[in-house]
């Protein structure tokens, strides 16, 4: 061990001495009554110590005042590094900061929210909007002819050139209005693909699976269902490559309606469940006029819950 190294750990005696300038400096820095006793000190390098004091201030429980002073070489007065406050062992500390976008969960976005995306998400991928196409470039075609996605048909333009006419945003009901089908603007919009970005593989994936495990086949009302929507009547398709394993509920009953289900998810809303079954019918009346049936006019004698007594057992207590 080197000599530097056992003077760095060791308090310079000035600096060690020096408590009060310490607390005045902290006392300075900090609210009136709110620095503590002195909790101790700490050599930082040669002539440089640190004085800890308790802080008294409410929610910072373990908090400690940090002055650190020091004195140059050769010198006998000691002069004020800085003050701060740091947390000690016992500290409590807030939790580590985590990003908002880690922090977001599904159901938290409220009205007027807005959840930007990130340029390298990997749930999406470049779409097809028609920049790279030359077709679409200016000056790829002659400038008597329309582009492929202009809104002027190559017989709105020669109308235009013969009768000199002006075209306005909405043309008359005489004129022929600009087809817009056959275009590759247009048939990019019904196709779906004039959108910057799409889903990738990625994006597929991980929304399958968020599907699969809230509406899917190992869900407990799944397990207990009679059947699975693949053969619900109240199940709609839904297009594209996930249509091959989800589907819309439009059941109201069913706890998934309006939710997209997997074809392999099932309920007791099923359509073909259960046939509500057909109210008995009574059985018609049988009538037999051949025999009479005996209706007494009193009751019978051993009909009652009270024994039948003769005159001479009451006789001794009267008559009412």
């Amino acid at each position: 061990m080197s000599a530097a190294t056992t003077r760095s750990r060791t308090p310079d005696r000035l600096c060690a001495e020096a408590v009060d300038l310490a607390r005045a400096a902290a006392e300075e820095a900090a609210a009136p009554g709110v620095v503590g006793e002195h909790a101790g000190l700490v050599s930082e390098g040669d002539r440089v110590v640190t004085h800890y004091f308790e802080c008294k201030e409410l929610g910072y429980r373990g908090w400690r005042w940090a002055a650190t002073v020091a004195r140059a070489s050769r010198a006998k007065v000691v002069t004020l590094d800085e003050v701060v406050l740091l947390p000690g062992p016992d500290a409590v500390l807030a939790p580590e900061w985590v990003p908002w976008s880690d922090r977001l969960r599904p159901g938290d976005m409220g009205p007027g929210d807005l959840l930007p995306t990130d340029a390298e998400d990997l749930r999406l991928e470049p779409g097809y909007t028609g920049e790279d196409d030359p077709r679409l470039q200016p000056g790829y075609f002659d400038s008597d002819e329309p582009t492929p996605n202009s809104p002027l048909s190559e017989e709105m333009a020669e109308l235009v050139e013969a009768e000199d006419a002006e075209v306005t945003p909405a043309p008359p009901a005489a004129l022929p209005a600009a087809p817009r089908r056959g275009t590759i603007a247009a048939v990019a919009e019904e196709l779906g693909l004039r959108r910057a970005r799409v889903l990738s593989r990625y994006g597929l994936h991980t929304a399958a699976d968020r599907w699969e495990d809230g509406f899917g086949p190992k869900t407990p009302m799944a397990q207990a269902a009679p059947a699975s929507c693949v053969s619900c009547g109240f199940l709609t398709p839904i297009g594209g490559s996930l249509g091959q394993a989800f589907g819309v509920c439009a059941n109201e009953f069913s706890p998934a309606d309006g939710r997209v289900v997997s074809l392999a998810y099932g309920c007791g809303g099923h359509s073909e469940a259960a046939v509500m079954p057909t109210p008995p019918r009574p059985a018609p009346p049988v009538i037999d006029e051949t025999r009479v049936d005996p209706f007494p006019l009193r009751p019978a004698s051993d009909s009652g819950s009270v024994p039948e007594t003769t005159d001479e057992d009451t006789a001794e207590l009267g008559h009412s």
